[in-house]
């Protein structure tokens, strides 16, 4: 678990903006350097502690993301920020390393089918990967934590259900191959809260304070029910995408990735703290718009603004859920 979470009281929530991976690398457009530059700025400036800035995959892959070791070092040099870069191998995990990434994320798949289909590699075969990168963090950064992000965890669009047991199965392979945590992901939005609370009550029964992030999508207009039932269940670390930007290329009018602007206003109007200014928040989606004009943005209250009187109006929100 990285610092930045540990100082934080155990009613907080830290509220991970995964935006300028996740979001610029679901879109077509490539975003310029410069404005990515100045979208985590105004990111950091907003109060956000934890962002998952670039992917570290080959640039004829993913063209978006070449310039990932020169986002990750400007990124870093915002001081209590955590900075996370995704790596899918050794390789990755090397460059990302060496760029200065304060933390690693790697995703498995939970289901055989899209691990085959995503990375041509088996569920164990990727097991193998995550030792391999544990051995070289040593190697480089013993400091930096691993997570596995477990994709697929709620379902998947190529076999269908996902077998709980096999979930637990593949997080406690990869707590032992070397992650310092392991989340769920909900790829293709189709969890419901009552399956979140379940598996995510499940997860931490069986590896503890190895138990990570919820990363979930509003696909299907569950998003924010699902992070409030994996609150419920324990979670305090949640996945979001300013103005909800990539996460579900593949669901015509959907956005995908939870918005950050509508889970830090769920948090903060219940009487959670997240650390993040709203208003400034509101702020930082111009900097996205200006790196990627005319991309559709998403969220309800960007749209519908504050209630008078925010934030004190809060308060009795949280005292009628007392």
């Amino acid at each position: 678990m990285s610092a930045v979470i540990s100082k934080r009281s155990t009613e907080a929530v830290l509220i991970s903006e995964v935006g300028p991976r996740d979001g610029l690398q679901s879109v077509a457009a490539t975003m310029p350097t410069a404005h990515k530059r100045a979208w985590i700025d105004a990111l950091v400036a907003a109060g956000l502690r934890e962002i998952e800035v670039a992917s570290f995959v080959p640039a004829r892959l993913l063209p978006q993301m070449a310039d990932a070791a020169e986002v990750v070092r400007h990124a870093v040099t915002h001081a209590g920020v955590c900075i996370m870069a995704l790596v899918p191998n050794r390789h990755g995990a090397e460059a990302a390393l060496r760029a200065g990434a304060h933390k690693l994320t790697l995703p498995v798949s939970a289901s055989e089918a899209h691990s085959q289909a995503n990375v041509r590699k088996t569920r164990e075969q990727m097991v193998d990967e995550v030792r391999a990168v544990a051995r070289l963090r040593d190697e480089i950064a013993p400091q930096v934590p691993l997570e596995v992000g477990l994709s697929t965890a709620f379902g998947c669009t190529l076999q269908g259900p996902v077998a709980e047991d096999d979930v637990i199965w593949l997080a406690e392979a990869c707590v032992q191959a070397g992650a310092h945590e392991v989340g769920l992901s909900d790829t293709t939005g189709m969890a419901n809260p009552a399956q979140v609370k379940r598996l995510f009550t499940r997860l931490q029964a069986a590896v503890g304070s190895h138990a990570g992030a919820a990363h979930l999508h509003n696909t299907r207009g569950l998003g924010l029910a699902n992070c409030l039932a994996a609150y419920e269940a324990g979670v305090r670390t949640f996945d979001a995408s300013l103005g909800g930007l990539g996460g579900c290329p593949y669901a015509p009018g959907a956005s995908g990735n939870v918005v950050t602007e509508d889970l830090v206003f769920m948090f903060e109007a219940m009487g959670i703290d997240t650390g993040i200014d709203l208003p400034r928040l509101f702020a930082a989606r111009q900097a996205l718009r200006e790196g990627l004009p005319g991309e559709p943005l998403y969220g309800m209250t960007p749209e519908a603004g504050l209630p008078k009187g925010w934030p004190s109006s809060a308060l009795p929100f949280n005292k009628a859920l007392a």
